[in-house]
């Protein structure tokens, strides 16, 4: 195998990219990672937290890659040390955290749709995660609710209103996986992760969610970036193979 080439990144997200939405990475796949960590520099970024990261990719996941980016790069990993982290309390403050998610919730009260659960708002280090049916449910029910979301819009719904309705503290909403939007202010999506990747010359980074609304459409088309759209794990491991190890 061939030594790493210098100055270049494969920067990967998580759900639909290298493992399936919601679940854990598999054996073949976490093998997969292991030889393309031979050739090139690899990192992940999920808006998720560094739990939830690793219950899809292993306990050991900021050693298993060269950068871990939790929450878009709000907390930041490199060679199992953390680096750097950002708080959305700190930069917003309780009142206007109030007045969101005081909204927000009264918004959900009123939806009308199949089945709720709990857990409509999960508060992150650095971002706000907005789910409509409730982060409590199965993935039966995950899975339904994706369904149904595709034919009724509810996410983008409300997005379009929560956007207006707090066009004054400029945040950016961004839709993700199967049953959520992350909320956070302006320049907090994935490209926030960038900045600790200055010393490469060449970033390529893989998404499923690359069209604009999706959590990595910024990413995708940051000028800083070359984007790469997979639909599954599976081709993820095709196209790198093709870029990288033919």
């Amino acid at each position: 195998m061939a030594a790493r080439k210098p100055g270049l990144i494969a920067l990967f997200d998580v759900d639909g990219t290298l493992t399936a939405p919601r679940k854990v990475v598999t054996p073949k796949m976490l093998e997969f990672m292991r030889e393309l960590r031979k050739v090139v520099t690899v990192g992940v970024v999920g808006g998720s937290d560094l739990i939830k990261i690793s219950e899809q990719l292993g306990s050991s996941v900021i050693n298993d890659y060269d950068y871990v980016f939790s929450e878009n790069g709000l907390v930041a990993h490199h060679d199992g040390k953390l680096i750097g982290t950002q708080s959305l309390k700190s930069f917003l403050g309780d009142e206007k955290l109030k007045e969101f998610i005081n909204f927000t919730l009264h918004y959900i009260a009123d939806l009308d749709i199949p089945i709720k659960r709990g857990t409509f708002i999960e508060f992150r280090s650095g971002i706000l995660n907005v789910s409509p049916i409730g982060r409590n449910c199965s993935q039966e029910e995950r899975d339904e609710f994706e369904r149904y979301d595709k034919v009724h819009k509810i996410r983008e719904k409300m997005v379009t209103v929560l956007r207006e309705k707090f066009a004054h503290l400029d945040l950016t909403f961004s839709i993700g996986g199967q049953i959520s939007f992350d909320v956070f202010p302006r320049g907090w999506d994935k490209t926030y992760c960038l900045q600790y990747l200055d010393g490469f010359s060449e970033i390529h980074f893989f998404g499923d969610k690359t069209y604009k609304g999706g959590n990595d459409f910024e990413i995708f088309v940051s000028e800083k970036t070359v984007g790469h759209t997979v639909t599954s794990p599976e081709d993820t491991a095709k196209q790198c193979t093709e870029l990288f190890l033919c």
